[in-house]
């Protein structure tokens, strides 16, 4: 049985759509229950619900032999795991983004502030900047607006909260979309299964 971690949410739900429609449906899942793990016997699978950011670490450490990731939290945390196929949801662009009449002062440094001090430092650092890097957990758009930072690095999906905040997407630095992972054991002494998995995931996208 292969033990697969769900991110919650919106991508976890069409995640799980498309894990059905291959032949990996579990029904208890869909069940109102306070249950932590769904597994289906017949079709070979345990789910579990993560939190989105904690999917790599339940996979790189074999908790969970495969898991849906996004490309985003794939970058900021670099963890050991295999990057087996791109699930085409969940699309949306990390940016950086600010006033829409913002100009960089590169005699000064800029205060960037972000959910994802590794991509924006490495985004920064391949550009010669120098920055100061704001780690917030909340509401990032609000931090230019305040004049806390002058700009953000953030994931940018329609745009709307940016502009009924007068900011703006300035730069894309690369695309998001949700990604089948698997651990590197798991991939070695189950690949079988989890190829098999791969393939039936890859006709549907």
């Amino acid at each position: 049985m292969l033990n697969v971690a769900l991110p919650k949410g919106r991508l976890g739900e069409k995640a799980y759509d498309i894990m059905a429609r291959a032949g990996y449906e579990c029904p208890s899942l869909l069940e109102p229950n306070r249950k932590l793990t769904f597994e289906n016997p017949a079709t070979g699978v345990r789910y579990f619900w993560a939190k989105p950011s904690d999917v790599p670490i339940y996979v790189e450490r074999g908790v969970a032999d495969v898991g849906i990731a996004g490309k985003d939290i794939l970058l900021e945390y670099e963890p050991e795991v295999y990057e087996l196929l791109d699930l085409n949801i969940g699309k949306c662009r990390m940016c950086v983004a600010g006033p829409a009449d913002f100009r960089d002062d590169p005699s000064r440094t800029l205060r960037v502030a972000t959910k994802f001090p590794h991509i924006a430092k490495t985004y920064y650092s391949a550009r010669g900047r120098e920055i100061s890097i704001i780690k917030l957990g909340g509401s990032i758009e609000i931090a230019p607006i305040l004049g806390l930072s002058d700009v953000i690095v953030d994931i940018v999906e329609t745009g709307s909260t940016l502009l009924e905040n007068d900011l703006a997407p300035l730069r894309e630095i690369f695309p998001i979309s949700a990604r089948f992972i698997a651990n590197t054991a798991s991939y070695k002494f189950q690949y079988a299964e989890i190829r098999d998995m791969v393939e039936k995931l890859a006709k549907l996208v």
